[in-house]
């Protein structure tokens, strides 16, 4: 028993011991790694002292990224403030702009004491260190961003970088509503080479404050402004490498542009109203006493001339057609429209007793539906016109049929009166002249009818395309104005 218990002691005693200086081992190794690793010593505390330990410690490790094991990831943050909207190109899809790019990383393994060396930063030469392949995904021109040299780099390790940048991405651009168009554009930030394994992209800040910073230091006050700013990763940052598809950490920067419509508004569409408005009030004129065909033609060669001087004004794409190019073509269309109904109704009012009747399709379609729809109904002195044919009809009747009796009469008192033949031959020929007078009143009063049809014709077109103008300014204006206000509604959605 004493044997076996002994031996037991000892293996107690021995598993204590492995115990023991396992877990001395662990702390030891969590020490080290844990707390600051004061890789650089220097002789004193100068910049000659601090450059000569970075050249040993740092500069001979440029070529790869600054970590212990490659296996560990490179974090970077990242952020950046837009001090300038240059242009946006319609024709190309692209949008210019001006940033100040700013990046951080962690170099593992290196640090300083900021007593003994004498600073707790430097600044130093880029190409001394090892620094990221930052790109912009949507990038569409050659690099025209100013040369700088120099990152700062602490003495906790942290490399810092930044560098103004000239940005020509591509945006889809949508100018259905322009002038009072809302653009959505994307910046992609990624590593050109290194995947999700070895480079990770982290906001160095809320998009809010990036965007609060970008328009306290905006400088541009063009055509377009900044109004909302959203940062996000995209979900898929999949792509196909040469060893196949692999994934890259990405940063996204939504950034919505809003255009100011003021120099459209002034420039195209107050000029577009006021020609278009005294085009309307050219039917006031009497087509038959002023030559309202040659005032039309005055202001559609105007309009025509405005509308070409105007033209660099208007955006160019092949995307969609803005909603104020369609305004302009039926501006032009109404012009053209109404310089046709005036020749159309000068030319009834003078030539309509040359034409033949009316149709009874038109008479029932424009007559009929049309002039109530536009309440123009048919004048008095056409029903006084249908009465006074209808009385010389009668007149007429009444006395064919009084011949007809005097006829009957003479027929039955031949024998007994014995008139003369010559007094017979004197009524026939009365007869003949009567009939005669009536064909002509009755052809009279029917040309006369078929001219009134006519006018009233002409009348009626001349009321509906009025009619139409007055629609017409009044939908689009409306229109100009629900856009205006939704234009204006976002702006201050995005401000507050």
């Amino acid at each position: 028993m004493d044997i076996k218990l002994l031996s037991t002691l000892k293996v107690s005693r021995w598993a204590a011991k492995f115990l023991q200086h396992s877990i001395y081992t662990y702390l030891l190794m969590q020490s080290v790694l844990m707390r600051p690793v004061e890789s650089i010593n220097c002789s004193q505390p100068t910049p000659e002292s601090l450059l000569k330990a970075l050249r040993e410690a740092a500069f001979t490790k440029t070529e790869v990224r600054p970590v212990i094991t490659l296996k560990t990831p490179t974090k970077i943050n990242l952020g950046f403030i837009m001090y300038a909207i240059l242009d946006v190109d319609e024709k190309g899809q692209t949008l210019d702009t001006f940033l100040w790019l700013w990046f951080d990383w962690q170099v593992e393994g290196l640090s300083w004491d900021p007593v003994e060396c004498g600073t707790d930063r430097i600044t130093l030469p880029r190409k001394k260190l090892w620094r990221p392949d930052l790109v912009i995904n949507e990038f569409m021109n050659e690099n025209q961003t100013p040369d700088t040299y120099y990152l700062t780099l602490y003495n906790t390790g942290k490399a810092e970088d930044g560098l103004p940048f000239h940005v020509i991405s591509s945006c889809n651009l949508d100018i259905y509503s322009f002038p009072f168009d809302i653009q959505n554009c994307t910046y992609t930030f990624s590593s050109y080479k290194h995947t999700k394994r070895d480079v990770q992209l982290f906001f160095s800040e809320p998009a809010e404050d990036t965007l609060r910073k970008s328009l306290f230091y905006m400088e541009t006050k063009g055509e377009w402004e900044l109004i909302d700013m959203v940062a996000g990763k995209p979900k898929n940052s999949t792509y196909f490498n040469f060893d196949g598809l692999d994934s890259w950490d990405e940063l996204a920067y939504y950034i919505v542009l809003r255009r100011r419509p003021t120099l459209y508004v002034v420039n195209l569409l107050i000029p577009s109203y006021f020609m278009i408005t005294v085009d309307l009030f050219s039917f006031l004129l009497p087509p038959q006493n002023v030559d309202r065909s040659a005032f039309k033609m005055t202001l559609i060669l105007g309009y025509t001339v405005f509308l070409l001087l105007m033209n660099d004004l208007l955006p160019v794409t092949g995307n969609t057609i803005p909603i104020i190019n369609v305004f302009f073509s039926l501006c032009l269309a109404l012009m053209v429209a109404s310089l046709l109904e005036t020749i159309l109704v000068t030319n009834i009012l003078c030539g309509s007793s040359n034409y033949p009747p009316l149709p009874n399709w038109v008479k029932v379609l424009f007559l009929h539906y049309i002039a109530r729809l536009i309440c123009l109904g048919k004048k008095s002195s056409e029903e006084n016109s249908a009465t006074q044919m209808g009385n010389t009809d009668t007149t007429s009747s009444s006395s064919e049929n009084k011949i007809n009796k005097i006829r009957q009469q003479e027929k039955e008192s031949e024998s007994s009166l014995n008139l003369a033949e010559e007094e017979l031959k004197e009524l026939g020929i009365i007869h003949e002249n009567l009939l005669t007078i009536r064909h002509h009143v009755d052809k009279h009063f029917s040309s006369d009818q078929n001219t009134k049809e006519w006018i009233h014709l002409g009348e009626v077109i001349d009321r509906f395309l009025f009619i139409s103008y007055v629609i017409f300014l009044s939908v689009s204006f409306i229109t100009i104005i629900i856009f205006w206000m939704y234009w204006y509604s976002f702006g201050r959605k995005t401000e507050d």
